[in-house]
């Protein structure tokens, strides 16, 4: 099995890795604030993070996989008090939210989702050690601050100097309770906002609240230990979010944070980074109305390398549509088959060598979908042969659902849409009965009407089957 490599952000270099117990991957990434729905540009990174786990289970290795939910910070409280609601009033909803979209995506889901709010004991005794080890100060106003200038490494993970850096985000600049307008807050003190909204906790340094990147730091070290193996997320969060987390995480315990940092690129729609406020802006949701299946979207996202700007177009997508519409047709067939060749056997074996190398090579997932549609053109080829060969058909059909179980783009028509399924299976069973009654106009009628949604149906030996034309 071929070495497995990836490219870290501290290093800014591609490097062997594996577990550091040689077993089960440790692995931090960074979830959504739940203010918003999470838009496709947030499920890009989310993609990311999947096609990693997965990737490292194909590996052998076991994971165990935190991605936290922001559900209090500057947006969340300003949402709330905008609505006249508690911050959990705001949060809940977006987070199931959150986790429906995750499912249709066919995003596996990690082993904890850890809500900040819930660890507000963790993040206080955070804050305490940083404030005994000295690289933390309580300031005027009753927040406490990080002092950069007191941890030597700050700015390793970014190669920044401190000379350049601005001020962090979520810091307000003209502060002058700070000792430095670089630092960032660890522990805000509460204000009446805060208060109206359940916003604010008690603590050694009075009511207040934990700052953006303490968050991250406290469940990570608490779930996973004080070294993670892996922490991912979107480039945008390589500074400040993650810079601080470094610092404040390794301030604390004097250990490495992270082994490796792996980063995501932006999704753009037409040359524009996706975000909320340029109003250009995709949801799940969106994609789904317009019935564009998981599995198109898995295979959008994975057609260009997570470290590249991946540009939304409309010919783009309809390019996916059409390629998992040629693997669920591939899927069927391989399904059915009842033999094969000595050569579709070869097919396999090559395929999934050549997916696994890309794979393992920095999660190439462009040149896995290269191999696994070589693989689909030569099994086509051999399958048309109309072999006997079992042993050969099952090498092939193991083949694909390894390299599915990474990529997973053969669409499902049922679970993609539910409710248009539902509804095809009704109109499907009203055919059958107008046939059986030798109708054939109302049955002509209602090929159409299933036309009309995109539904294409097929009478077979077996019964009619049916797939989305998009």
């Amino acid at each position: 099995m071929p070495e497995f490599r990836l490219y870290n952000t501290m290093t800014r270099t591609i490097e062997p890795f594996a577990p550091a117990d040689g077993r089960t991957v440790r692995f931090y990434s960074c979830g959504p604030t739940v203010y918003n729905p999470a838009h496709l540009g947030n499920f890009r990174t989310f993609l990311f993070a999947d096609l990693l786990r997965r990737t490292l289970q194909l590996r052998g290795w076991q994971v165990r996989q935190v991605m936290n939910l922001t559900d209090v910070d500057d947006k969340i409280i300003r949402r709330a008090n905008e609505q006249g609601r508690k911050i959990r009033e705001v949060t809940e909803p977006v987070t199931e939210i959150f986790l429906q979209d995750r499912d249709y995506l066919r995003i596996q889901p990690a082993e904890a989702y850890p809500k900040a709010t819930d660890y507000i004991p963790q993040m206080i005794a955070l804050v305490e050690r940083l404030i005994a080890e000295g690289v933390a100060y309580k300031a005027d106003d009753n927040s406490v601050y990080f002092a950069i200038d007191r941890f030597p490494g700050y700015g390793k993970l970014s190669r920044l100097d401190t000379r350049e850096v601005k001020t962090g985000a979520r810091v307000t600049q003209d502060d002058y309770s700070k000792e430095n307008a670089q630092d960032f807050a660890l522990w805000k003190a509460a204000k009446p906002e805060d208060e109206a909204v359940g916003a604010a906790w008690d603590s050694p340094w009075g009511r207040g609240r934990p700052g953006w990147h303490l968050e991250c730091s406290a469940m990570a070290i608490d779930l996973l230990g004080e070294t993670l193996d892996i922490h991912c997320g979107g480039i945008d969060l390589i500074f400040p979010h993650h810079e601080d987390e470094i610092a404040q995480s390794e301030a604390a315990t004097g250990q490495t944070f992270a082994r490796v940092w792996c980063h995501g690129a932006f999704l753009l729609t037409d040359g524009t980074k996706m975000a909320k406020r340029l109003g250009n802006v995709t949801t799940v949701k969106g994609m789904r109305e317009a019935q564009i299946s998981a599995a198109a979207v898995r295979h959008f996202v994975f057609n260009t390398h997570y470290r590249k700007e991946l540009n939304l177009s409309e010919e783009a997508l309809e390019a996916s549509i059409n390629a998992v519409r040629r693997v669920g047709d591939f899927a069927d067939r391989l399904a059915e088959a009842t033999g094969g060749t000595p050569e579709l056997a070869d097919a396999a074996d090559a395929a999934v060598a050549a997916v696994e190398a890309a794979l393992f090579d920095d999660l190439n997932a462009p040149n896995a979908l290269a191999g696994l549609f070589t693989f689909i053109t030569r099994a086509n080829a051999e399958l048309d042969r109309r072999g006997t060969d079992l042993g050969a058909l099952e090498r092939a059909r193991a083949a694909f659902a390894r390299i599915n179980s990474v990529l997973d783009i053969v669409p499902d028509r049922a679970v993609d849409d539910p409710e248009l399924a539902q509804w095809v299976e009704e109109r499907l069973a009203a055919r059958r009965a107008a046939r059986q009654r030798r109708d054939f106009a109302a049955a002509d009628a209602i090929r159409a009407e299933l036309a009309d949604r995109g539904v294409v149906i097929e009478d077979t030996p077996s019964g009619t089957k049916w797939k989305k034309a998009r």
